[in-house]
């Protein structure tokens, strides 16, 4: 029984990352193994870039077209939670992986650190706090940070999809 034990856990040992590092380059792999499959089946053109940054494994998709991106990046946002699925099934842990397509998420995040920083201006200038439209947790994180950077606090309220950043006065 403990041959079988030495066995099992040597099988383990080869299939775990040597560190975190590793282990985020084995989850942006296998979601860009399964992106690729998505996209040969919709015959649909893109090419895969993976990297890490900031503790977590990214995967970008070059593309012309917006069309993985849809609507406010709802498709973006679905395939992301698709792509962390596949993460999970394969590695039995949760991904906080990262998914852009055609440069929509950073272009996003310089519109939300414009908008961030413009809300701190008003907060000041007023004194009064200012509500934000709602948005997802990916660009609410970014407006927060933008918000810390600059020495006031933020909150988010209500529940999604109307989850919004409050930016408060300084006290």
């Amino acid at each position: 029984m403990s041959e079988e034990l030495e066995k099992a856990a040597e099988a383990v040992e080869e299939k775990a990352p040597q560190s975190s590092e590793d282990a985020l380059d084995a989850e942006g792999d296998i979601a860009a193994d399964y992106l690729e499959e998505l996209l040969d089946i919709a015959d649909l053109d893109g090419d895969i870039d993976t990297y890490v940054e900031g503790g977590r494994a990214h995967v970008s998709i070059v593309t012309e077209g917006d069309q993985l991106v849809g609507k406010d990046g709802e498709v973006l946002d679905a395939l992301q939670e698709l792509a962390r699925l596949a993460v999970m099934t394969e590695t039995g842990h949760r991904s906080r992986l990262m998914l852009d397509i055609a440069g929509h998420r950073e272009r996003r995040r310089k519109e939300l650190q414009v908008l961030a920083t413009d809300a701190i201006a008003e907060v000041k200038t007023s004194g009064e706090s200012v509500r934000l439209a709602p948005m997802n947790p990916f660009e609410r994180k970014i407006v927060h940070d933008v918000v810390a950077e600059a020495g006031l606090v933020s909150e988010s309220e209500g529940v999604e999809p109307q989850r919004r950043v409050v930016v408060l006065p300084a006290k």
